[in-house]
């Protein structure tokens, strides 16, 4: 299992989606999940609205080490793709996906060629366009509803399988992570944490 930080290795809550928690992120050994949309005319890391003082793309992509960890892209404008890829293919990034995409932007991404993960979770039932997918990421707003047998089902079907942490919907992670544990062994799970250091600690001897 290949531990990511979300919206990078942050401490206190206004390091996220900054070059302080991206660094801290790929120090410690970690990938990264961030926010890319367009801002006049350029792609920006940013969760929110973009007011013009965020890090561009073309940046986050000159970080050290950037090239050997995994990056979970949510995309937060429709119409990215091609500039998408070309910006990652420019500075030789190959270990990335994209997600979170409306149904007519994944489609937009899958026509680029660029590997894309649907999305599972307790409000979508069934992950549409799973064959053209790499993977899942599978979500839980409201409650920790997947099993064990659902990854494995997923994991079996050749899919990478990326799980979101409770702790991003304010619920207590630990209850997950055990069940994970047996799984943890896996190459193609991807676990998205505010706490990756204590994912690291919590999964050591396994990953």
């Amino acid at each position: 299992m290949e531990i990511i930080s979300h919206r990078g290795f942050w401490n206190v809550p206004s390091e996220k989606n900054t070059e302080t928690a991206f660094i801290r992120s790929f120090n410690s050994g970690f990938g990264i999940e961030t926010d890319v949309r367009d801002f006049g005319g350029e792609l920006v890391i940013s969760h929110d609205m973009p007011s013009g003082n965020e890090i561009l793309l073309t940046d986050f992509c000159q970080f050290t080490d950037i090239k050997k960890y995994t990056l979970a892209i949510n995309i937060k404008s429709d119409g990215t793709a091609i500039p998408l890829k070309r910006i990652l293919s420019q500075y030789g990034i190959t270990k990335w996906f994209a997600f979170d995409m409306s149904i007519p932007d994944t489609l937009s991404h899958i026509s680029a060629g660029n590997p894309v993960f649907t999305r599972l979770s307790d409000i979508e039932l069934e992950p549409l366009l799973l064959d053209e997918s790499i993977g899942v990421w599978l979500d839980a707003f409201r409650d920790d509803w997947y099993s064990k047998k659902i990854i494995l089902n997923l994991l079996n079907k050749g899919k990478k399988v990326c799980i979101v942490s409770p702790e991003l919907h304010g619920r207590n992670h630990l209850k997950v992570w055990e069940m994970l544990r047996p799984l943890a062994h896996n190459g193609d799970l991807i676990l998205c944490t505010d706490y990756p250091l204590d994912a690291s600690n919590f999964f050591k001897n396994i990953i």
